[in-house]
């Protein structure tokens, strides 16, 4: 049988700066998820919003939330990805937790901070690329405004997955859906985007826009209202793409400093 990877897409309104009640909401919509899905994606920032005041948070959110993603992780029998607000030796970081159903975990910390938010200046900035391996695909996860630098993204590992997680506001939309596209088909990759929906305590509002497009730029799903979707992403699709174009061969060689 062919490698397939099912992938579940939250796509949801959130509760501004109380993860408690965060936490109960997503947990009724994991539980209701059919438990053929292997990886469950949330948006960033799932149990706060984009919040540019992280003070208000409770310095132990960030490691309760990663038990409670350890908890749903092994009860569903599933990997779940999301961002939450994070504490740790003295500074706070948009932290994206990748937890498997072994309680296994990985961490990026964001790259690119949202300047125009000011999030540079109450984040701190990391500076390592992820890539996951988790059953038998290479997953790179990333963080919204991470979207607008392909050098980041750049598929140098021949990654199969290049997710994002987000609260994507809707003037800024048009940017989402381009540039997602667009890591799909430069990275000959699968391409994920996980948007939140609704309005947060700051007047944004955010219209989903969460997708899936193959290695060629195809959305497999799309969605602009509050509701789960699911996608089947198969390994077949990448290697008889790539064996066939070998575009990424040609690929530029350069390193970040």
């Amino acid at each position: 049988m062919d490698e397939q990877l099912k992938v579940a897409l939250v796509q949801t309104s959130l509760v501004w700066e109380d993860p408690q009640t965060n936490r109960e909401d997503l947990g009724l919509k994991i539980d209701a998820i059919s438990s053929d899905v292997d990886l469950i994606i949330l948006p960033e920032m799932f149990t706060t919003g984009f919040t540019m005041s992280p003070q208000n948070i409770e310095k132990d959110e960030g490691p309760q939330t990663l038990i409670w993603m350890q908890d749903k992780a092994k009860e569903k029998e599933v990997a779940l990805i999301g961002s939450v607000v994070f504490h740790e030796n003295g500074s706070y970081t948009n932290r994206l937790l990748f937890v498997e159903p072994d309680g296994k975990v990985s961490i990026y910390d964001k790259r690119h901070t949202f300047t125009l938010a000011g999030e540079d200046k109450v984040y701190r900035a990391g500076n390592e690329r992820l890539i996951v391996n988790y059953n038998g695909f290479k997953i790179c996860p990333m963080v919204c405004y991470d979207l607008r630098f392909p050098v980041w993204a750049r598929n140098t590992e021949d990654y199969d997955v290049l997710v994002y997680v987000a609260n994507w506001p809707e003037p800024r939309i048009t940017a989402w859906d381009t540039l997602l596209k667009a890591r799909a088909i430069e990275n000959m990759a699968y391409c994920i985007g996980v948007n939140r929906i609704g309005s947060d305590e700051v007047g944004h509002k955010y219209p989903g826009h969460s997708v899936v497009f193959d290695s060629l730029g195809k959305d497999l799903v799309f969605s602009s209202k509050e509701e789960i979707v699911t996608a089947t992403l198969a390994k077949k699709h990448i290697e008889e793409v790539r064996n066939k174009l070998k575009f990424l061969n040609d690929r530029d060689h350069f390193s970040l400093e």
